[in-house]
């Protein structure tokens, strides 16, 4: 088990470092520059902030220094934001993207596995269909779709819920269901599929000839098994949070990471790009290498080698 985690990590490592050469260098092949949109900048102005941000120096030299940074933590000052430093805007930013994100996160988690459990123990009935034709829906429409509705009919039609910001806890019902549609319909299609291969094996029919109840047979037996799938799921899930919360928080006004990084693309802050690459690749691949520990520990009949 350790051997296999110092091996996760050491690949954790490479992959990140892989990520930041990789965003450095394609940012550095974009056709133009930082400054560019300046108004009325003179030549001399523009050399002048390439000097300061090191932007004149050979391109090797710049890698080296950016990655040593990188290493130490620091991603460099902000080229549009004067007197801000990308750590800073990523630690004042994010809090707010990851509150979100959790929270749908683990809506999608408790939805999806209890309404796909539902759906297998109801096989062939209603709730069964209507859970089906929902989840399929879920995978379907895109999240924006979903926040375009939600605003229409509670924001504007029937003016229920506010539309924009995070002053009340009534502004994270909109955003925190659009995250969470998509996950959670995913979910309850792997745990409906899951959960009837495990009622159908053996040591369940073992289960209920001893006269277990549903209860047991269901939440002692079956969702350990079934489960396991979901947990895989998690990874990718988080990946999709994450990156889906950025068009949720642009539609909905909310100022998290999703708003800077948006901006940080249309006025080409070259610096703030790359380190909320960066930043959010490492988050995405710190958690890979957790659910696959967590998923030893859920099933130790698991090898990892």
């Amino acid at each position: 088990m350790l051997k296999y985690i110092v091996k996760r990590i050491a690949l954790a490592i490479v992959t990140i470092w892989a990520v930041a050469t990789l965003t450095f260098f394609l940012m550095n092949m974009v056709p133009g520059g930082p400054f560019l949109s300046e108004k009325a900048i003179s030549p001399q102005a523009t050399a002048a902030l390439e000097a300061k941000y090191g932007l004149d120096k050979p391109l090797g030299e710049q890698y080296v220094t950016y990655i040593s940074g990188v290493a130490h933590g620091d991603f460099g000052d902000s080229l549009k934001q004067r007197g801000r430093t990308v750590a800073g805007i990523i630690q004042a930013k994010f809090p707010v993207s990851a509150k979100i994100g959790g929270i749908s996160v683990l809506v999608s988690l408790i939805l999806g596995v209890l309404l796909g459990s539902i759906a297998a123990l109801k096989r062939g009935k209603f709730l069964d269909s209507l859970i089906s034709v929902i989840s399929t829906m879920g995978i379907a429409v895109p999240s924006f779709v979903i926040c375009t509705v939600l605003m229409y009919f509670f924001g504007v039609k029937f003016k229920i819920l506010p539309t924009m910001g995070l002053s009340s806890w009534q502004n994270y019902i909109m955003p925190v269901a659009a995250l969470a549609f998509y996950p959670t319909a995913y979910i309850m299609r792997l745990m409906r599929s899951s959960m009837l291969d495990v009622l159908g094996q053996d040591y369940m029919r073992t289960a209920k000839a001893k006269g277990l109840s549903g209860k047991v047979q269901l939440f002692k037996h079956a969702l350990r098994n079934a489960i396991l799938p979901v947990v895989t799921y998690v990874g990718p899930m988080l990946a999709y949070t994450v990156t889906g919360s950025f068009v949720v928080e642009k539609i909905f006004t909310i100022p998290g990471l999703g708003g800077e990084f948006i901006g940080a693309i249309q006025g080409r802050d070259y610096t703030l790009i790359m380190g909320t690459t960066i930043f959010l690749a490492t988050l995405i691949i710190v958690m890979n290498v957790v659910v696959d520990i967590v998923y030893k520990l859920i099933d130790p009949r698991i090898t990892l080698k």
